[in-house]
């Protein structure tokens, strides 16, 4: 028969103690064997406490996400059969698009853009824009320019370090 417990279990306790609680004093599962693991009977955990979102708001975030954001992939994909169907624009310095960029990119720094510095390009033509990565805020900040001016835009979520982590190659120079 499976012995109770000497000790109290307290109501959020660490699942790592109550496992070794349990096995100093040979709990047993129903089955008759000894517990390997053991959930606490506290609640949920820390990612279910928060419940899931309904579906259709899920869907509603997720494909808004989507409107809003591409990724370093996407964009490699989208570029390795020639000139894309949006334009990419590498929103960081002059020196550092010179240091290395994403192949077809076209610097235009955040700062930079305004309506004299996008007029020759279709009102419906969709920019993509990049900055250094996560820790950068360049990308939204050109983002925002872009929408202010009524036009389409999209962020390349990762950045310059997104495209190095994915393993794809740097164009060196001005461009």
């Amino acid at each position: 028969d499976q012995a109770p417990l000497s000790s109290p279990i307290p109501e959020h306790s660490d699942p790592r103690a109550l496992r070794s609680l349990a096995q100093s004093e040979g709990v047993v599962g129903p089955w008759g064997g000894r517990l390997t693991h053991m959930t606490t009977p506290a609640g949920p955990s820390a990612v279910t406490a928060v419940p899931a979102a309904p579906s259709e708001v899920a869907l509603e975030h997720f494909a808004g996400l989507l409107s809003l954001e591409t990724d370093c992939w996407d964009v490699h994909d989208a570029l390795s059969d020639g000139p894309g169907d949006f334009v990419l624009l590498d929103v960081r310095s002059p020196e550092l698009f010179a240091g290395g960029h994403v192949p077809g990119a076209l610097n235009l720094p955040h700062r930079r853009i305004v309506d004299r510095n996008v007029a020759a390009y279709p009102s419906e033509t969709v920019f993509v824009v990049y900055c250094a990565g996560p820790h950068c805020n360049g990308a939204d900040k050109a983002a925002i320019r872009l929408a202010a001016l009524d036009r389409p835009v999209k962020k390349m979520i990762g950045g310059i370090e997104g495209w190095k982590d994915e393993g794809f190659d740097l164009e060196i120079g001005a461009g």
